[in-house]
């Protein structure tokens, strides 16, 4: 391994290189201590390699060196030299056709956010390269330092094994065509429940795709935030005329006192609580008050011990208690006792329901933070543009954030430009302004493009989290298992700022009973103040930690009553004709039964298993000794999209001169699959081939406002905009060629073809149009189509009654574990779950959101801890990786929802709500002890064993 110097090194110590980068030489001038993953990505533009952590935890930077996977952030520069280096790039030909383990990535839906995608890639390709007929356990074992957050693994291995197959001959060989890989083979009106690809996955498998940290634009200057080492506490900042000085390459530093508008911004109009840089006092740890721009070496060289900065640590609030004590210190001025927002339901007598049951059973549960760890950290650049500010960023949000930015900047939001990068993973923790107000604030007063991207102990340090909540519940039946009575109280520590805290209260009561019909119900939340991180919004707004509750109190009730868990659940799930506790009937689309039922077979089966391993454990003749098996099942409801509250989305479709169908659409694909299911909705309401859809994707110049990518409500809601867009659209053609509604629509160059049922056709000559307008100034369209849908809902009155949300999804699951009763361990051997999503519009897509819901579900009831300074990084919080998550089956449920596109409803949220319900449950099935607290880590449920044991047995306690 050589470097070749040119003469002396530089006065910095950088030296000349030599390396062989996918299977090009190339020379660079580095210091040679300096990530490689840099030298990639910053001097030789190979973007592809991602960096996730800068600390070898995520693996997302995994390239090839010298035949071997290495994480490339740990590998100094010069430790590369004379090596062949080969990047997720080098896996195409030249051509730029995918390889086929990329085309298989692409046909298995095994990227979805694509953050992690090139690391996966690298680590299978080499994987592959050294042991071609790897087997499942292999292929684990080969991916096993690379993390992702969105996929549950399940794709990515079958990706990679039917690359092995195709390549040893088992099977046909995955397409590598990319017109093989997208919709060029599904005819018109053909892709709604199709397995097509992602319309977006092809840049994220050849490693094109753009996320928020890509974007470097020439003479670009850095920012950094300086962040407080305090969860609370009062500070001044002094002089820095002598840091300027000091630091040449310092080209600004700015305060709360420079936020040319308001500094103050949150989720709702009542609630903007939250500094764009706190003012004086800090409310969370990880809180900045300070931007520092300049270049990234200047940056990169100032000691926080150098900043004229004076603390004054003042005690922190620590959790609900502290916060509720009579003594507390008021956080919030507008909200005494730190209480931010009350939630609550009331239907009926519930004392009396409960007081008149033949059994109940009470329970408390306390779950805490959980970090959404996605694997791309907030990133992005803005640039002043006149009078305007443009933003490109990482986002679930881009309306919203531009209507915040401009709030903080003190202009129209029409003066604000949001232009979304590729989103390595949201999860709804990109629903909150991340890089955004400082970026803004640092280019508008310098007009000068600034970028940014937080590291991973800021990202964790800084950005919001699922809350903590604290519940206690009670329910009831009579002596048939008839449900009667249900009291729930939930307290969630909102931290120091709202955020979405009123979204959990509010959604948390109409949700806490469990999709069951009771005789009366009383639910009430409160989002307490703290001076913890912000909790927000993560992948169920507060319901996933409600759910624990609900169905731990359903398996209490069915054992007091000697009735199957699932046959409790079956004889009182809602169904159509059913009336929720709101007091909303269900006129269709409530699949829960069919759920249940498509599960009866799985559940008899799998708890005849378990109860056959332990009796074998207790004959001493089983083959894992002691351990002992449990198999568990856990149901969920969930309201699609907003809480009672408009809930609008706008699409647009347009043809243009040239024959070109575009699709102007503001909803964001986080990962989720949202791009791709709509072209295809789009494409059957028009009645053509997706493959000829152009999308448009978030840009606010560009689209109309579709919402944002949240509360699982892309596919029911901007789904609805897409067809009725399609749908006026087509309406707009058939009207200009003068034929019926069943005629077929076709392109060609500058035409519009419209052929009736008995042949006769009709020629649209586009060039002959004039231009109509559609959002997108940029854009030349002579036919357009609009789609606008808003859920049918109704407020809430006081009691909660009313509609919250026009559909819901409908699921259930089982868990089946091992359990270690000496060790306190859980490992979940398989998942079975059955979900009523109305309408698979994309199977693969629908099967890839519930692998990654219940990875994220395993992750929340065993191991995920997010704890303020101690587990600010992927080492010390612990996520799921491939080794972790079990075999999952997938029971696809479609009871179609009538309003919902071609009867679609969503599962982003659904998928994750049962599984740690069904987790809890079996490992109480396994060894007889209900874990309450969670995550259930192996000292947790090592106590529980002991503690049991010995209340069982007082002389007794190991």
């Amino acid at each position: 391994m050589t470097a070749t110097l040119p003469g002396a090194a530089g006065l910095d110590g950088s030296l000349d290189i030599e390396l062989t980068v996918n299977g090009e030489p190339r020379r660079v001038r580095v210091e040679p201590m300096r990530r490689l993953s840099d030298v990639l990505r910053d001097d030789l533009r190979l973007t592809g390699t991602k960096v996730g952590c800068e600390a070898g935890d995520c693996g997302a930077c995994t390239v090839r060196i010298g035949g071997r996977q290495a994480v490339s952030c740990l590998v100094p520069a010069a430790q590369a030299a004379g090596e062949d280096v080969v990047t997720v790039e080098g896996l195409a030909g030249d051509d730029g056709v995918a390889g086929d383990l990329q085309a298989a990535f692409l046909e298995h839906g095994a990227a979805q956010c694509g953050i992690c995608t090139p690391g996966m890639l690298m680590a299978a390709h080499e994987l592959l390269s050294r042991s071609p007929e790897a087997d499942d356990s292999a292929i684990r074992d080969g991916i096993g330092g690379v993390l992702c957050r969105c996929t549950g693994y399940v794709k990515i291995v079958e990706a990679i094994a039917a690359t092995r197959d195709a390549r040893i001959g088992r099977a046909y060989a995955a397409a590598a065509a990319v017109d093989d890989l997208g919709a060029d083979g599904l005819a018109a009106s053909a892709a709604v429940g199709s397995r097509m690809a992602k319309v977006d996955g092809l840049p994220r498998v050849l490693g094109t795709a753009r996320y928020g940290a890509d974007e470097r634009p020439e003479a670009v200057l850095a920012l950094r935030a300086v962040r407080s080492p305090h969860a609370r506490a009062r500070f001044e900042i002094g002089d820095l005329a002598p840091l300027r000085k000091k630091h040449p390459g310092l080209v600004d530093a700015f305060t709360a006192a420079d936020v040319p508008g308001q500094n103050r911004y949150g989720v709702y109009a009542s609630g903007k609580d939250q500094p764009a840089l706190a003012d004086g006092i800090v409310r969370h740890r990880g809180e900045a008050i300070l931007a520092l721009v300049g270049d990234e070496r200047t940056l990169a060289a100032i000691d926080d011990r150098e900043l004229p900065i004076t603390w004054e640590p003042l005690p922190p609030v620590r959790n609900i208690d502290e916060a509720l004590a009579a003594d507390a210190p008021g956080l919030h001025e507008l909200s005494p006792g730190n209480v931010l927002i009350r939630g609550r339901l009331s239907s009926g007598d519930v004392d009396a329901a409960l007081a008149g049951s033949a059994v109940t059973a009470e329970i408390e549960v306390e779950t805490t933070f959980v970090e959404h760890a996605y694997i791309e950290p907030e990133a992005g650049v803005a640039r002043r543009v006149g009078d305007r500010l443009e933003l490109t960023v990482s986002t679930q949000a881009p309306y919203m954030d531009r209507d915040e930015v401009a709030l903080i900047l003190g202009i129209p939001p029409a003066q604000v430009r949001i232009i979304p990068t590729a989103c390595g993973g949201g999860f709804g923790g990109k629903l909150d302004l991340g890089v955004h107000p400082l970026l803004a604030i640092a280019a508008w007063r310098l007009d000068r493009p600034v970028r940014a991207v937080w590291t991973r102990p800021e990202s964790m340090a800084a950005s919001p989290k699922r809350h903590p909540a604290r519940i206690r519940a009670t329910a009831g039946a009579d002596a048939s298992g008839r449900l009667t009575g249900f009291r729930f109280h939930g307290e969630f520590d909102t931290g120091a700022y709202a955020s979405w805290g009123p979204t959990v209260a509010n959604r948390v009561p109409v949700h806490a009973m469990g999709p069951y019909a009771w005789d009366a119900v009383l639910t009430t939340t409160r989002a307490i103040y703290t001076n913890n991180p912000p909790a927000g919004a993560f992948r169920g707004f507060g319901v996933p930690q409600a759910a624990v509750a609900h169905e731990a109190l359903m398996d209490e009730l069915a054992a007091r009553l000697g009735i199957d868990p699932l046959e409790l659940r079956l004889a009182n799930a809602l169904k159509a004709g059913s009336t929720t506790s709101s007091g909303q009937l269900l006129r269709a689309s409530a699949g829960l039964p069919a759920c249940l039922d498509a599960l009866r077979p799985h559940w008899h089966r799998l708890r005849e298993g378990a109860a056959a391993a332990n009796r074998s454990a207790a004959a001493g003749t089983a083959p894992n000794g002691g351990t002992r098996r449990g198999v568990g099942i856990g149901a969920m409801w969930y309201g699609i999209g907003n809480t009672g509250i408009a809930n609008p989305s706008t699409i647009e479709m347009g043809v243009t001169p040239d024959a070109r169908v575009i699709l102007f659409c503001g909803a964001v694909d986080i990962g989720q699959g949202a791009s791709t299911v709509l072209v295809q909705i789009a494409a059957d309401a028009l009645g053509v081939s997706p493959s000829v859809i152009e999308l448009v994707s978030g840009d606010t110049d560009r689209t109309a406002d579709a919402g944002k990518s949240s509360a699982s409500r892309q596919t029911f809601v901007s789904g609805n905009a897409a067809r009725l867009a399609g749908a006026d659209l087509r309406r707009q053609i058939l009207l200009l060629a003068e034929v019926g509604p069943d005629a077929t629509i076709s392109l060609e160059p500058g035409r519009v073809i419209a052929v009736e049922p008995d042949g006769r056709s009709t020629a649209i000559e586009l060039a002959e149009l004039p231009p109509v307008r559609v959002t997108d100034p940029s854009a030349t369209v002579v036919i357009a189509g609009t789609g606008r849908f808003d859920p049918d809902t109704t407020p809430l009155d006081a009691d909660g009654q009313g509609v919250p949300y026009q559909t819901y999804a409908f699921g259930a699951q089982i868990a089946d574990v091992e359990v270690d009763p000496a060790l306190g361990t859980v490992k979940v051997r398989r998942i079975v779950a059955a979900h009523d999503v109305g309408r698979a519009i994309n199977p693969t897509q629908v099967e890839g959101q519930i692998h990654g819901g219940i990875a994220q579900g395993l992750g929340f009831a065993l191991m995920e801890a997010f704890v303020p300074g101690r587990t600010e990084n992927l080492h010390d919080y612990l996520i799921p990786t491939v080794g972790d998550v079990p075999e999952i089956e997938c029971l696809l449920i479609e009871d179609a929802e009538p309003s919902g596109p071609y009867g679609a409803k969503g599962v982003g949220e659904p998928a994750l709500v049962p599984t740690a319900p069904a987790i809890l449950a079996a490992i109480h099935d396994a060894v007889g002890v209900r874990i309450t607290r969670l995550p259930a880590t192996p000292d947790r449920v090592r106590a529980a064993i002991v503690a049991a044991r010995a209340n069982a047995s007082p002389d007794r306690a190991d």
